[in-house]
């Protein structure tokens, strides 16, 4: 890589530890640790919603959808969108309202509230467990960037991707979480539209010599079974109603409209914006490799998730190269930090402190600087042991949509919700989950249809749930905003 390259990158990383360096002295406590003080305004927000959810991991992924399918992969994000307009409408002015009273700062606390104490450690215990298999996601996609564009090995580039991310998210909270988003998502929209796809394109021939290489399903929006659409809605679009990311800007908005207009604001910039940027590149990083512009790039024996890093590698010129590798990176950060932040503050607040709100102090956040670093250590140890981005994404996805979403519903729609209901819906459907996840790789179960096991998960959770909610009802009555 050449030094000018090399410069942008580390002027880039620099940048994002003076955001972490210069928060440190703004946190006061947890309140401002975790959710921003409560103040934040819509457009930072909105920036940091797409930032954190679509980040380096489905950067990444995209664009091995591009390469593996076509523009089809862009259906991928489209579930995005139509999370983020339902949560937007169904659950943001609840949960707002709720945590401006409870002075609430994680999503079990709202189970604390509904269900009682013991459902809501369970559900910390899930939420942290599938954000540290988020983190490692992200950390494993930039590490994969790194050793595909510039010339070293994966434990390097993990340990740089990990000490970067997690140095300026122990010191600067959710404050340097919410503001780098901002500035990372700016980064990575500038490099990959006005850099990255009018450069790869000119580079392939433009659109006739993609037309050239590749089938013309891989152009069309159809090529993508039935099937796969309904796996990715039912693991993805859960996801907004119980990610901790989200629960902790919903908390840091200023006002319920100003949440809403981020979440909407989100959506569109993940479908169709993020979505077939990603894919696109994705789609022309194959069309490189088949006219043998990439060295190595074997198509038949290639990992689908590589040929955008080496797309970026070697057709772009000096300078632009590290323009995008930048781009590529304030992607990965801004999920990996979002999700380090969400399972320290499971750990400290619902774990450690048993979900209690309304209560700060400053030596409290002391205390959730050293859980979120020893988290991340954890996290980078768990990326060298993985080897698929996409999939221990989904994977995480999977476990925590299955065993949160059912309470969730509870919460929203349904008055004689109970906590034995709810903790049961919890364990079946978490745990259903997992058995068949590992039954299909290990042991070559076959689902039927074709279907992805969470769908099986979510119903076995959802049937447990009203049958031990009528065998077992509240006895509480039920909870007021007040």
């Amino acid at each position: 890589m050449h030094w000018i390259d090399i410069a942008i990158i580390a002027t880039y990383v620099a940048g994002v530890l003076a955001v972490g360096v210069y928060f440190l002295r703004k946190n006061k406590n947890e309140e401002d640790y975790y959710v921003s003080g409560r103040r934040m305004s819509s457009y930072h927000i909105g920036l940091s919603v797409v930032a954190t959810d679509v980040g380096g991991g489905f950067s990444i992924g995209l664009g091995g959808l591009g390469f593996a399918m076509g523009l089809s992969g862009s259906w991928l994000l489209f579930t995005g969108l139509i999370g983020a307009w339902l949560t937007a409408v169904v659950l943001i002015p609840y949960v707002h309202r709720l945590g401006r009273i409870k002075r609430l700062l994680t999503f079990p606390q709202v189970f604390r509230h509904h269900y009682g104490r013991k459902v809501a450690l369970i559900a910390a215990i899930i939420s942290a467990i599938g954000y540290l298999g988020f983190t490692s996601a992200q950390i494993l996609a930039g590490a994969k960037l790194a050793i595909s564009a510039i010339d070293v090995d994966l434990t390097t580039a993990l340990l740089i991707m990990g000490v970067v991310t997690v140095i300026y998210t122990v010191i600067g909270g959710m404050n340097a979480v919410i503001h780098t988003d901002t500035i990372q998502w700016i980064i990575l929209m500038g490099g990959l539209i006005l850099i990255g796809l009018p450069i790869a394109l000119h580079a392939v021939g433009g659109m006739s010599g993609v037309r050239e290489v590749v089938s013309g399903e891989m152009l069309a929006f159809n090529n993508v079974s039935v099937t796969t659409l309904i796996n990715w809605a039912i693991t993805i679009i859960p996801i907004w109603f119980v990610g901790m990311t989200l629960y902790q800007r919903i908390y840091a908005s200023r006002t319920v409209r100003g949440a809403q207009r981020a979440w909407f604001f989100a959506g569109l910039l993940e479908w169709p914006l993020m979505a077939f940027m990603g894919v696109g590149l994705g789609l022309i990083g194959r069309v490189a490799a088949e006219q043998g512009l990439l060295p190595g790039g074997d198509v038949a024996t290639m990992d689908p998730e590589t040929g955008l890093p080496m797309l970026i590698r070697h057709l772009m010129p000096i300078g632009f190269m590290g323009l995008m590798l930048a781009a590529y990176f304030s992607a990965i950060l801004s999920t990996a930090d979002s999700c380090l932040m969400a399972a320290s503050g499971n750990v400290v607040t619902d774990l450690i402190r048993s979900g209690k709100s309304g209560r700060t102090h400053p030596r409290f956040l002391g205390m959730s600087q050293l859980v979120t670093l020893i988290l991340g250590a954890v996290s980078l140890v768990l990326a060298l042991s993985v080897t698929d981005v996409l999939a221990i994404m989904l994977d995480s996805y999977a476990v925590m949509v299955s065993g949160l979403f059912v309470p969730v519903l509870g919460i929203l729609f349904w008055r004689k919700r109970s906590a034995a209901g709810a903790a049961g819906a919890m364990l079946s459907g978490g745990g259903l989950v997992i058995l068949l996840t590992v039954g299909t790789r290990r042991w070559d179960w076959q689902m039927p249809y074709g279907l992805d096991p969470i769908v099986f998960a979510i119903t076995l959770a959802l049937i447990t749930f009203i049958v031990l909610t009528v065998i077992s009802p509240s006895k509480q009555p039920k909870p007021k905003l007040t």
